[in-house]
């Protein structure tokens, strides 16, 4: 029996392998480099927040620091679990060192900055200074 070659079967190969290769399906856009660890940045009349999804670390794998220029630096390692496996089919979380530096948006007291870490979340409040928070202006009548 001849070999036979069928479209759809070989197109369906073809395109799962892609997948694989590239994690999206053809036809998609590429998929952009993350910055890691992700982080939301959120502020309130008092504060700036910042908040970072870092599994599976422990505290004293990290490093914080706010700077005169109004920006944060997180830095810190995260180890691969199991190093001694051979074949990887699939790894879609980062491991390694990794340094993320942020430009706040208004000026912070980095003296009073406060971090803490709850379920792989990574929450660190800045509290803004007092030129950087909101003033009520008095109107007065003409």
């Amino acid at each position: 029996m001849a070999f036979q070659f069928t479209w759809p079967r070989e197109f369906n190969r073809l395109q799962n392998e892609m997948d694989q290769l590239f994690g999206r399906r053809l036809g998609g856009s590429l998929p952009r480099p993350q910055a890691y660890p992700p982080i939301n940045l959120f502020e309130d009349d008092e504060n700036l927040y910042v908040e970072s999804e870092v599994p599976g670390m422990e505290l004293d794998q990290f490093e914080l620091f706010v700077n005169d220029d109004n920006q944060l630096t997180l830095q810190g390692e995260r180890a691969q679990p199991n190093g001694d496996i051979k074949t990887r089919h699939r790894e879609e979380r980062a491991f390694g060192r990794f340094s993320r530096m942020i430009s706040l948006p208004v000026p912070v007291d980095g003296n009073t900055t406060q971090a803490e870490y709850v379920a792989g979340v990574l929450r660190i409040t800045l509290p803004k200074k007092p030129e950087a928070k909101p003033r009520r202006i008095e109107v007065a009548a003409g």
